[in-house]
């Protein structure tokens, strides 16, 4: 893959999806020590970035393979963007998603009207699932990162950022990553122009920055216990990592009271609602004394169940 992927899926994209706000507060650059941007992607279609990879995947199909329908497994982000795309395609689409997901999140996908299958994140494998469940119905498995057109639709984030930001701008770019297909794309939107991609996970979630560090994919030992439910994935893709390990650099680990102290500071000083793994780029980019340059945070998502919401303001009062 290159940037002229991007660019391909920027062009089937086109009006589908909004180009989100670069957000600034001299409060949060006060308390970071210095400049930070937010790209509210929390404002997004569906509430989060996934709705740019859901269109440029759908768009990318054969109108055949559109008919017969598709799959997508998914905490919630990624169901939704492929079953926004699919219902205005007029395809069906099915989604497997784990249990445990924030009920918000199932409900919005249901009412996109997509179908919706739940499975046990702990013991059941989605993969397998979806592979049984696509041979079985003839439906076209749209994986929520180690897609080539999934990796494209996220990496026209990266091309506004060119647009909004100043000429010649070389800080860094936080992104919160899961498998990585946000990350790679943004970086391959981003080749060449002096930013640097950095991504930011969980902590005891940090797959990637380990698989960075060692030059090879690592897993994560276990697959839930986070509040930053969104971004928790076994390992980075086998597409999205030799990007992820050419363009990017070292990544970030931030706990979950961190992200979630962030969304309320970012709620408090710009008027967003991100949810907590929508959240830990600008946690990373407020509290992590290794950030040495301006940079832009990706608020990734902003479907956070409505309880989870208000403990945090009532937990991080200011």
């Amino acid at each position: 893959m290159n940037r002229s992927d991007v660019l391909a899926a920027q062009g089937r994209i086109g009006a589908h999806v909004r180009k989100t706000p670069l957000l600034s507060s001299a409060a949060l650059d006060a308390l970071a020590g210095r400049r930070v941007w937010l790209k509210a992607e929390c404002l997004q279609h569906t509430g989060s970035f996934k709705a740019r990879g859901g269109w440029s995947a759908l768009s990318a199909l054969a109108p055949e393979a559109r008919a017969r329908g598709v799959i997508a497994y998914s905490s919630g982000n990624h169901a939704q963007g492929v079953a926004r795309a699919a219902a205005a395609f007029g395809a069906s689409a099915v989604i497997v998603m784990p249990a445990d997901a924030p009920a918000v999140k199932i409900a919005n996908t249901r009412a996109l009207g997509a179908e919706v299958v739940l499975y046990d994140r702990a013991t059941d494998d989605r993969d397998a699932i979806g592979a049984r469940m696509a041979e079985a119905r003839g439906l076209t498995l749209v994986k929520p990162f180690d897609d080539p057109m999934v990796i494209a639709g996220q990496g026209t984030i990266g091309l506004e950022l060119l647009d909004d930001l100043p000429e010649g701008w070389q800080g860094e770019i936080l992104v919160p990553c899961g498998g990585g297909g946000m990350s790679a794309g943004i970086a391959l939107a981003l080749e060449g122009s002096g930013a640097r991609v950095r991504t930011v996970e969980p902590m005891g979630f940090d797959d990637t920055a380990r698989s960075l560090a060692a030059g090879r994919i690592e897993r994560n030992a276990r697959l839930s216990g986070s509040v930053c439910d969104a971004i928790v994935t076994p390992a980075p893709g086998v597409l999205t990592f030799p990007i992820l390990h050419r363009l990017c650099g070292p990544g970030l680990a931030v706990s979950d009271e961190q992200a979630m102290e962030a969304m309320v500071l970012a709620f408090r000083h710009l008027r967003v609602v991100l949810e907590p793994g929508g959240a830990v780029a600008l946690a990373a980019a407020l509290f992590l004394p290794e950030i040495a340059a301006d940079v832009v945070a990706i608020g990734s998502g902003g479907n956070v169940d409505e309880a989870l919401f208000a403990a945090a303001l009532a937990k991080y009062p200011g």
